[in-house]
């Protein structure tokens, strides 16, 4: 593997982290692109680019199948962000690219996300807030009783990975039987197993999705999903939006068939659905769960040194399962 990291030329496509763009241009030689687009590649860029980073979560667009054999030479993507919908991981390991993410370093700080939008949405807390600042404390009185309360809740848990366990983890420690349901029970975890979405969430009262975007996964929370939940039922969703029957979820709230939704991710961002914002029972964020100075630059700090293990040692730290075998295979010795 070379040595002089100075001679590896990697493209940045778009909008990334500053922190990371920085680490790069020290680090190697760095291009950049306007936007996650083939028409943008040059002949320069075909023949020298051999790395990728990219966060198409922020400045849009899909590395696909088109993107990245427009860079014959490309040997690995690094994603930043720990859910990589937005790379076809598929179509990149069956062609001898690696990509990789940014797992764990994110995981604390989602699942403190996640608690704090479940106790907002249920407590109505933006609302309170909201009923103090407008004076209304000093001249309507005290806020509401709030109809529903953490108190006697089950949670269920749709996808078990790093973030759902973090998030299963501070929710036991509040009292409260968890459940879940993955695609496989995970060894030697003992809270509750149900083997179907529909199952989990007509045992539980609070469903958090933390799934990622996949086909498998979706619009898997749909019309019969929020009926299983029932009227006392609060859908919290961390993962990825494209996991929610989004018109539906909307529906369920609008006629009582779920209680209240706190929702910090959406099917097409930065645009929210009218039904959702119109509806006095949710609690919205704008895709915040990771979002602290803290953990985002720990993020960038995973994106590029991926990129220089790759280089230097010829293995990336993070890889995605789909590309978790690939070895270099071009520039060696």
């Amino acid at each position: 593997m070379p040595s002089d990291l100075e001679s590896v030329t990697v493209l940045v496509p778009g909008k990334l982290h500053q922190h990371s763009v920085d680490r790069i241009g020290r680090t190697f030689r760095l291009v950049e692109i306007e936007r996650i687009d083939p028409a943008l590649i040059t002949d320069e860029m075909k023949a020298s680019v051999r790395g990728v980073a990219a966060s198409p979560a922020i400045g849009g667009g899909m590395i696909g199948p088109e993107f990245m054999a427009a860079l014959p030479n490309a040997e690995i993507i690094a994603n930043f962000g720990v859910g990589y919908d937005g790379v076809d991981a598929r179509w990149a390991g069956e062609h001898g690219i690696v990509v990789t993410n940014t797992p764990d370093v994110l995981t604390e700080e989602v699942a403190d996300t996640a608690v704090g939008l479940l106790i907002a949405t249920i407590r109505e807390l933006p609302k309170a807030e909201a009923w103090l600042r407008e004076g209304r404390w000093r001249g309507d009185g005290n806020y509401r009783l709030s109809p529903l309360t953490l108190r006697g809740r089950s949670i269920g848990i749709f996808g078990m990975g790093r973030i759902g366990l973090a998030i299963a983890r501070r929710l036991e420690a509040f009292g409260l039987p968890i459940a879940y349901h993955n695609r496989r029970p995970v060894e030697g975890l003992g809270y509750a197993y149900h083997r179907t979405l529909k199952d989990l969430a007509a045992a539980v009262d609070t469903l958090i999705s933390v799934v990622p975007g996949t086909p498998s996964t979706a619009r898997a929370v749909n019309a019969e999903i929020l009926a299983a939940l029932g009227p006392t039922g609060v859908f919290v969703n961390i993962g990825r939006g494209s996991t929610v029957d989004e018109p539906a979820l909307a529906a369920a709230l609008a006629d009582g068939t779920i209680a209240a939704a706190g929702l910090d991710v959406f099917a097409d961002e930065p645009n929210v659905p009218e039904a959702l914002l119109e509806a006095p029972n949710t609690v919205l964020l704008p895709h915040i769960g990771s979002a602290s100075e803290h953990t985002r630059r720990a993020m960038a700090d995973l994106v590029v040194d991926n990129l220089i293990s790759w280089f230097c040692e010829g293995r990336a730290l993070t890889p995605v399962p789909e590309t978790a075998k690939i070895r270099p295979a071009r520039h060696s010795g």
